[in-house]
């Protein structure tokens, strides 16, 4: 059993000029840099992000839908996506618990591949 800590991730999946892409293409991005293999997105059909703004996914809004970005992994890649998160100004609110994590089934049994 691994040991590590599980990041959520809120923002909202608007396009940020600053990344060329939207931000949650930049949040997978920057945790695949740090060797994370897994991550989870849900988008959220209403929140208030970190600067208080209510979001709400509507039919001509879901470009402003928010969205919660999961992953499990060790501490130091943990600790080394949120310095790199840090670095790129985009403004998320995070929660960071500890967690013990595996994977399960046989890797070399083609029928339980991930």
């Amino acid at each position: 059993m691994t040991k590590g800590s599980q990041l959520t991730l809120y923002a909202s999946n608007e396009s940020h000029s600053k990344l060329q892409s939207t931000v949650v293409e930049w949040v997978l991005d920057e945790i695949a840099k740090v060797g994370i293999h897994g991550a989870t997105v849900t988008e959220v059909s209403e929140g208030i992000d970190a600067h208080g703004k209510h979001h709400a996914a509507r039919f001509f809004e879901l470009a402003d839908q928010s969205v919660a970005v999961m992953v499990a992994a060790a501490d130091e890649q943990i600790d080394t996506l949120l310095a790199n998160l840090d670095g790129g100004g985009v403004r998320m609110f995070y929660t960071r618990c500890p967690v013990e994590f595996e994977v399960l089934g046989d890797p070399d049994d083609p029928q339980t591949k991930l």
